[in-house]
C-alpha cells in the first residue's frame, strides 16, 4: 500500500501538483547550490555511469534497490535483483558502453527522488565488431534504502534528432 501512495505522490510531483516541500536542483544552472541529498544522488549516478562503462554487473547491482526495476528500451522489464542481474549480464555480453551522463534535473522529496539525465558516447556492438554513436534520455526514480540512495526504477530511450 505504501508503494502505491509513493507512486501516486511521485506522479503528482512530476505533474507539478504536489504541494509538499521539495528540494530541486538543475545541474545546468551552476548558480543553484547543491544540497547534501542532491550531491549523494549525483554520486550515485556517476557511479552508475562508471559501472556501465566497465560492464561491471556487481557494481550495477549494488546501486539498485532490493526491489529495483530496469526498463530498457525495446527489451523486457526486469523486476528484482535476480532479474536485473540477468538483464545486465545479457546487455554486457552484447555491447560495451563508453558513455557520459549529463544530469538535467534532480527532484527530492523525503525518501523519494527522480533524476533526468542524458547519456552520450559510443557503443561497441561486440558481435558485429562495430562502434556506433549512443545517445539516450533517462529517467531514474530513486529511493532511500538503509539511509543510502538507490535506483528504484530506471528507464531510457533513444533520442531522435528532434529531441535534442
Amino acid at each position: 500500500m505504501k508503494s502505491i501512495f509513493s507512486i501516486i505522490f511521485l506522479l503528482l510531483n512530476l505533474a507539478g501538483y504536489a504541494q509538499t516541500e521539495t528540494t530541486s536542483f538543475t545541474f545546468k544552472n551552476d548558480a543553484i547550490m547543491k544540497t547534501t541529498e542532491n550531491a549523494a544522488i549525483e554520486t550515485l549516478l556517476l557511479s552508475y555511469e562508471k559501472a556501465l562503462n566497465a560492464s561491471d554487473v556487481p557494481a550495477v547491482l549494488a546501486l539498485y534497490a532490493k526491489d529495483g526495476v530496469f526498463m530498457p528500451s525495446e527489451a523486457p522489464t526486469a523486476v528484482g535483483q535476480a532479474a536485473v542481474e540477468q538483464a545486465y549480464r545479457f546487455v554486457f555480453s552484447q555491447i560495451k558502453l563508453n558513455i557520459k551522463f549529463s544530469i538535467d534535473e534532480i527532484q527530492v522529496n523525503g525518501d523519494l527522488a527522480f533524476a533526468r539525465t542524458i547519456s552520450r558516447g559510443t557503443t561497441d556492438v561486440l558481435a558485429a565488431g562495430i562502434t556506433v554513436p549512443e545517445e539516450n534520455r533517462e529517467l531514474f526514480v530513486l529511493v532511500k534504502e538503509n539511509g543510502a540512495w538507490k535506483i528504484g526504477r530506471y528507464m531510457f530511450n533513444k533520442m531522435k534528432p528532434s529531441d535534442k
